[in-house]
């Protein structure tokens, strides 16, 4: 390893003695080692360095490097030091207990290989001698048990969702970088706005998730249904379809939820615009 005197690190890093002491004032930079009246600069002092040149070159300020560095060194994730982290509420970890798990898994299928299953796939931590759970997971967990459906199902389940739900946020990150991200340089509040626009795309993700999986559950369930028998045939007319009331023909027409307009339609909506508005 390195060891370096303070002027040695500058010429290292390309900056004034000064700018070195500045740092640490400012607290982007540990303290060096020191023997006596000696300090001892190493390794970990120029990569630091080098991340607040970088940090700095996109535009983040020293308050909020520091701030960063600060978080990171107590072991905060980048997700809560941006502001989609462990806030509490539904995200949060809450302290399971013997009570709550036998809820969960019946008494005679309590086993370690279930709890160990489950922390491999991040929805337990052990801490301090006790597991945690996210309370949406053991919220979840609960309404599931309680229709009965078996933990090992629960957990295969949740893998596929999880796969599924990662590449989700790939693609939500991937615009984040592509058309934000670029926009940032020399804000001089980057890290707030960076944490501003990550907890609108989360929100916006969130939306878009659970809207679109409302929407699949809607189509799953009807397909469910047409392969069990339980809905009535095709040409099936309730009493009331014959009344003139407009709205309930719509509703009785497949067509019009069926029908996909070509692109001359396409555009002469567009132009018109809406002074012609139809019938909701």
């Amino acid at each position: 390893m390195l060891s370096l005197t303070v002027d040695e690190l500058a010429a290292r890093a390309g900056l004034p003695s000064s700018t070195i002491r500045m740092y640490q004032t400012k607290g982007v930079l540990h303290p060096p080692r020191r023997q006596g009246r000696v300090a001892h600069y190493d390794d970990t002092h120029l990569e630091r360095l080098t991340l607040v040149a970088r940090l700095q070159s996109r535009g983040f300020s020293l308050p909020a490097i520091a701030e960063l560095v600060a978080a990171r060194e107590k072991g905060a994730s980048v997700a809560a030091v941006l502001g989609v982290g462990d806030a509490e509420g539904p995200d949060d970890w809450v302290r399971i207990r013997v009570r709550d798990i036998s809820r969960l898994v019946p008494t005679g299928s309590l086993r370690p290989r279930l709890l160990r299953r489950a922390m491999q796939l991040g929805l337990v931590r052990w801490r301090h001698g006790w597991p945690h759970c996210r309370r949406w997971a053991l919220d979840a967990g609960n309404r599931l048990t309680g229709l009965g459906l078996p933990s090992d199902d629960v957990l295969d389940k949740f893998t596929v969702l999880r796969e599924e739900t990662n590449k989700v946020a790939a693609e939500f990150v991937e615009i984040f970088e592509r058309r934000l991200w670029p926009t940032l340089t020399g804000d001089e509040d980057q890290l707030d706005r960076v944490r501003a626009l990550l907890v609108e795309l989360t929100y916006t993700a969130e939306t878009v998730v659970i809207g679109t999986l409302r929407e699949s559950i809607r189509d799953a369930a009807e397909e469910f249904a047409a392969r069990h028998g339980l809905l009535p045939s095709a040409d099936f007319r309730p009493a009331w379809v014959d009344e003139a009331v407009p709205i309930a023909e719509r509703l009785v027409d497949p067509a019009l939820d069926t029908d996909v307009p070509d692109d001359p339609a396409i555009r002469r909506f567009l132009d018109r615009g809406d002074q012609d508005e139809g019938p909701a």
